[in-house]
């Protein structure tokens, strides 16, 4: 995951919604849809609970999410 993942990442998790999340980004929200989807094909697993509004992380990427950031230092 680079830089501009995590951005688009953040931006779903900021505004809820993907939708929302594209139209802060100016980006059409099936482009963001897709970017999201193969962010999780890299990754392996699911980042977002799609069945939840607002749209939530699922807990197996926050547990990769905190292992990863406990191996840098603050």
């Amino acid at each position: 995951m680079n830089t501009r993942h995590a951005q688009l990442v953040l931006a779903v998790v900021r505004e809820g919604s993907f939708t929302a999340a594209a139209k802060s980004l100016f980006v059409t929200q099936p482009t963001l849809s897709q970017q999201i989807r193969q962010i999780e094909q890299q990754l392996g697993q699911p980042i977002f609970e799609r069945s939840t509004t607002p749209v939530s992380l699922t807990p197996a990427f926050m547990t990769a999410f905190w292992k990863c950031a406990f191996q840098f230092p603050a």
